[in-house]
Formats: C-alpha cells, sequence, structure tokens
C-alpha cells in the first residue's frame, strides 16, 4: 500500500473537519433560491478553490462560473462574505506579478479564459494592480491563440482545427469585455466572428440544431467527413452557446457591424430552444437531436443554461417576449424535478452530466451512447453557476410584476 504522506494526511483530517463543521451549518429557506444556492455552496466548499469537488487549486473555468455567478448575487443583495469568497480565490491563485496558478498560456485552452471575467469585478473592487496583470495575461493568450482560416479560434492547441460550442462561452465573453473596458474598438468584429464562425461550422440543416462541435480539417474519428461535425446535439453544448450570446451582447455597441447577424443567430439559436423543450415535464435532454429516445434523460445543466438565456434574452430585448413563457416553464420545471432542500436548508441541483467532450487520450467517440454514459452527479458547476444565474433573473421578474402590480 502507498504511504500517505504527512501533508496529505494533514489536508484529508482538514477536509473531514471542514465537512463536519459545513454539516452543522444551516441555510435560511426564507431567502431567494440565487441567495440559498449561493449559501449552499460555501457551506459545501468552505473554501473557494474546493468548488466543483476539487482536492487541490486548480485554475478552472468551473471557478469562475460559480463566483461570477456569486458576484451577481453580492451586487443583488449584499453580504460581504460572498464577495469575500470570491476574493479569497483570486487571491490565491494570482501572484502580485499577474501569474496565475495552475495557468499556463502555451496551452492556448479557451477553458482557461473562462476565470477571467469574475476578476475583472476583483479588480474594481480592490483596485490590485496583480489582478490588472493577471487580465492583460489572459488577453495576451487571444493574440498569439492558433486559429483556423476564418480566423475561428481552436478550442484548445491539443484539439487543432477543432470548434466547440464550449469554447464560444469560455473566451468570447472575456474577450468583449476586455475590448471594452479598454476601448479596443477593433477587437469587436473578431468577437463577433467567433460567435458567426461557429454557427457555420456547427449547424446541421437536417435536425435545424447546431452539433457539439467541428473539425474543420476533417481528420478527427469522431468528425462527419464531409461537414466536420460531431453526430450529435448536446444540450449543454448549445447552452454554453446561448448563454455566451447574451453575455457578449453586453459589451458589443450596437452601432457594430454584423451585430444584427449575431442576433438573428441568437434568435435562431432559441427557436431550437423552444422546439426541443419537452412538453410535458418542460425541460430539455441530455441528447437534444434524440429527445425521448431509449437512455436519453433530461439534464439540468442545459436546463438551467437555457432558462437564464431566455430570461436574460427577453429583458434586454434581444429576443421576443414570447419566449418568457417558455423560460417560465422551464423555470418552475428546474425547481419541481431537479432542486432538492435537506433538513438544514442546503439546496441541492441533481442531474448534471459531469463532462462530455470529443477525441482526446482516452477517446471519446460522441456517438449517442457515449452522451448518455457520461456520470451523472448532483451540484455540478455546470448547473449551480446557471442555476444562480437564472434564479436572478427569475427574483428580478418577480420585483417588475410586483411594482406593476402596485401602481
Amino acid at each position: 500500500m502507498r504511504r500517505i504522506k504527512f501533508c496529505q494526511l494533514f489536508l484529508l483530517t482538514a477536509l473531514a473537519g471542514m465537512t463536519l463543521i459545513a454539516k452543522a451549518q444551516k441555510v435560511d429557506k426564507n431567502q431567494p433560491w440565487s441567495v440559498r444556492m449561493v449559501q449552499s455552496e460555501m457551506v459545501r466548499c468552505p473554501e473557494s478553490w474546493q468548488l466543483d469537488f476539487q482536492p487541490a487549486l486548480k485554475w478552472d473555468y468551473c471557478h469562475g462560473l460559480e463566483l461570477q455567478a456569486m458576484l451577481d448575487v453580492y451586487d443583488r443583495y449584499g453580504d460581504e462574505r460572498i464577495y469575500n469568497y470570491a476574493l479569497a480565490y483570486a487571491d490565491t491563485m494570482i501572484h502580485d506579478d499577474g501569474s496565475i496558478v495552475k495557468y499556463k498560456r502555451s496551452d492556448f485552452s479557451l477553458d482557461r479564459i473562462n476565470s477571467g471575467k469574475f476578476i475583472f469585478r476583483i479588480y474594481d473592487q480592490t483596485k490590485n494592480e496583480k489582478y490588472r496583470k493577471a487580465l492583460d495575461l489572459m488577453r495576451s493568450q487571444l493574440d498569439d491563440h492558433p486559429r483556423n482560416e476564418d480566423g475561428g479560434f481552436w478550442h484548445k492547441k491539443i484539439y487543432p482545427n477543432q470548434v466547440w460550442l464550449d469554447g464560444i462561452y469560455m473566451g468570447a465573453p472575456f474577450y468583449a469585455e476586455y475590448a471594452y473596458r479598454n476601448s479596443r474598438v477593433n477587437d469587436y468584429a473578431d468577437v463577433i466572428n467567433q460567435f458567426l464562425m461557429a454557427a457555420r461550422h456547427t449547424y446541421d440543416p437536417q435536425t435545424d440544431l447546431f452539433k457539439h462541435a467541428c473539425d474543420v480539417s476533417r481528420k478527427e474519428r469522431w468528425s462527419n467527413p464531409k461537414t466536420g461535425q460531431s453526430l450529435h446535439s448536446w444540450g449543454r453544448a448549445m447552452g454554453w452557446y446561448a448563454m455566451a450570446f447574451v453575455d457578449a451582447l453586453d459589451f458589443i455597441p450596437k452601432h457594430e457591424a454584423k451585430r444584427d447577424s449575431m442576433l438573428m443567430v441568437f434568435n435562431q439559436l432559441c427557436g431550437m430552444i423552444k422546439r426541443t423543450q419537452e412538453p410535458k415535464s418542460g425541460l430539455w435532454y441530455q441528447v437534444l437531436d434524440k429527445s425521448g429516445a431509449p437512455g436519453n434523460y433530461l439534464e439540468s445543466s442545459c436546463s438551467v443554461m437555457f432558462v437564464y438565456a431566455l430570461f436574460k434574452g427577453v429583458r434586454m430585448g434581444y429576443i421576443d417576449k414570447s419566449y418568457l413563457d417558455v423560460a417560465i416553464k422551464g423555470y418552475n420545471s428546474i425547481l419541481k424535478e431537479f432542486i432538492e432542500v435537506d433538513k438544514d436548508g442546503l439546496v441541492t441541483i441533481t442531474k448534471a452530466c459531469a463532462v462530455a467532450g470529443l477525441g482526446g487520450k482516452v477517446y471519446r467517440s460522441g456517438d449517442y451512447d457515449y452522451y448518455i454514459n457520461e456520470m451523472i452527479r448532483p451540484n455540478d458547476a455546470k448547473a449551480v453557476g446557471p442555476f444562480i444565474m437564472a434564479s436572478l433573473e427569475w427574483e428580478r421578474l418577480q420585483e417588475v410584476k410586483s411594482a406593476l402590480a402596485g401602481k
């Protein structure tokens, strides 16, 4: 048996102790859902670096996703504990010179860019120069990031010529916000191109859906030899894409050329979301082009992502108000089917696909059996973060309705 080093034993003991402390804490059931989920995560993960089941420090898109959502809750409802929780991760991971623990620029991974979004807000609050330097470092990656001939970023250096819908969310909203904050007006065209490029490469006219990814070189075993597209439309991939639109559009000026084309694609995507909503449950399947097929299941992360994107899209005027009915039905169904509350008030979101990808060392074929047999787990960050964001949109909507009723 391999011997456990003292430091490892100490860490395991400390984590066990924190778990016992966490179990003794309670969450106020009278708070809004967004607040309750944030508090529940802070109980489950006493240190912010532990989010998404991490046993050690990692610069990961899931941390950025959740902490961005948590800061949204802080901005809306207050509670310095939430801000300090996000700050602790930033302070732990970013050195004084702006270098980032576990971030390697030369990997050219779009996934590593996503956490930069919440750092903008940490820098706004602290004015600590190390955060500005870290933002500049991540932005510099995009200057040298490998691209296809049409300007589309590769998902990662280890995935040459591949465009994944996931990657649009990981890179484009950060790219847009950095351009906005630093008056880099020439960058907007490139940001918009990432969205339009992804639509061209992944749209399947036979199903009227966007596929998970495309290998532009058509060399990967998972890709169609004629189109380069992957085999299926994965729910969360389209969820990432939908969220990318509503988050990036916040920073792209209305007069920018081809912004209207971007809105047209987003409207097309929202039509897909509406059409694939399962009528009875009000939710969405793990594999959208096989909705209702044996083994397929209603999945929480894509469902909350779609609901968030629709809520925000209506609020910002990007899509027709009729989509509000789809979002409301979806949100109520999420509460009914996926949300559980224990005796201490801790909120759990269930039935999230842990991960799904294509290719790689342990090769992922992207066939139907692959998607439906990946691990399913509760409180996955990819469901938690968007649930917080969708809940904030729902709570804002209730306030507007209350205000109108009071007139």
